[in-house]
């Protein structure tokens, strides 16, 4: 129940590393990082790697072909263990124990969501997502209980808005700007985002506010926010949120509007002069 414990300074110094350290651990991991990540984007330009992505996206064209996609995706699951293992064994090494934890559910759960927060469509993708899991379960609960509501907010607004994840984000902006025509959707994507967050700013003032009346009353009903004393219990901190939400809620629905025009404008040129190049 209580896990299995390690001792990472056991055996032999090698080369005078004993792994003591926090910062050779670090070192050991990044290594271990960088050589892994050569070896699964070696992996995509095998043909076995680009085999398993026609799996992915027409199975049935693949077997029409003459290929096995069960034994595509059991080649791919076995690498993909390889490579897990890799991840493990770093873990226990860090960490120095291994409980059920590791191995839950809910551990799985959290990988895939932050892949697909990421964006399962493109090789750096859960990169992008395993940076953003660090950020919002280890760094941002650090200083909100409210980490799991932003989590849940935030993928709700990754599924709805961009479903090809942050990494989609990226790549359609640097398409926009391949083609020299970022400046042109600048200035209302400017305007959408400061508009957004403006409104997520007074959510962000609310859901302090509510989570430290409702929790954390007991201390007492002030509390900080961006270094500034605000009464939970007083109407000038609720009003100020309510506000923001609003004046950004407001300004959002129309900023987008403009945006979303010349953003279809700007990509329909694109494909456009994609086709006249074909």
């Amino acid at each position: 129940e209580g896990g299995i414990s390690t001792n990472r300074v056991y055996g032999e110094k090698f080369l005078g590393i004993t792994y003591g350290p926090q910062i050779q651990v670090y070192y050991l991991i990044a290594f271990w990082l960088f050589l892994a990540t050569i070896g699964m984007y070696a992996f995509t330009q095998t043909p076995l790697g680009r085999m398993i992505n026609a799996v992915r996206d027409n199975p049935e064209r693949v077997e029409f072909v003459g290929y096995n996609t069960q034994w595509v995706r059991y080649l791919t699951l076995v690498l993909s263990a390889f490579f897990a293992g890799i991840s493990g064994g770093l873990t226990a090494i860090n960490f120095e124990i291994v409980t059920a934890e590791n191995v839950s559910a809910v551990r799985s759960g959290a990988i895939l969501l932050f892949t697909f927060i990421g964006g399962v469509g493109f090789f750096f993708g859960p990169i992008i997502g395993a940076i953003i899991g660090v950020f919002l379960t280890v760094m941002l609960s650090d200083f909100t209980k409210a980490w799991q509501l932003y989590l849940g907010v935030f993928f709700i607004m990754i599924v709805m808005y961009a479903p090809g994840g942050v990494a989609s984000i990226l790549m359609m902006n640097l398409r926009v700007a391949k083609f020299g025509k970022f400046r042109r959707v600048f200035p209302s994507m400017a305007a959408v985002t400061a508009s957004a967050f403006v409104a997520f700013l007074g959510a962000v003032i609310a859901i302090e506010m509510l989570y430290h009346l409702t929790l954390n009353s007991v201390n007492g009903t002030e509390t900080s926010l961006f270094g500034v004393t605000v009464d939970t219990a007083a109407a000038p901190g609720w009003i100020v949120a309510g506000v923001l939400i609003l004046v950004g809620g407001i300004a959002f629905l129309r900023t987008k509007t403009t945006f979303q025009k010349v953003w279809g404008e700007v990509n329909t040129e694109i494909e456009e002069a994609m086709r006249r190049a074909a």
